[in-house]
């Protein structure tokens, strides 16, 4: 039997103390992270329409809500977190069928990633503006 007592000369599993944080790192973790917001962003969606269904003052409060700031604020968060778990859906899909491997395209993809979720968040905002007409 294994003398129990005596420290073990195994080695220890890694952790984020031990790795240096890198962009794929990270974006791995906020992928995740987005993962989890989307479940409770679609609780959002979930209230809106079952207030659409339950009649017009219950969509009216849903409605005066989504339209304060902290409302946008969490539409705005959700869209981001929708666009990037998107985009790095995709970036998974490259590296299921085997391209993207390479240090240097790893680093491309994690940075198109971020770059990309901002600016397609803001290109939707924008555009959903201009149709509605501009801030209300």
């Amino acid at each position: 039997m294994a003398d129990t007592r005596a420290p073990s000369a195994r080695p220890i599993s890694p952790h984020l103390s031990i790795f240096r944080p890198i962009l794929t790192m990270m974006m791995s973790i906020v992928h995740r992270i987005t993962g989890a917001a989307l479940y409770f962003g679609t609780l959002l969606l979930l209230w809106w329409l079952i207030a659409a269904a339950s009649g017009p003052n219950a969509f009216a409060q849903v409605q005066w809500f989504m339209g304060t700031f902290i409302g946008r604020l969490v539409l705005f968060g959700y869209t981001w977190a929708l666009v990037h778990h998107m985009l790095g859906g995709i970036r998974h899909l490259i590296w299921d069928v085997g391209y993207g491997f390479g240090a240097s395209e790893r680093e491309w993809l994690a940075r198109m990633g971020l770059i990309g979720s901002i600016g397609i968040t803001f290109v939707l905002w924008t555009v959903g503006y201009m149709v509605m007409g501009g801030a209300r």
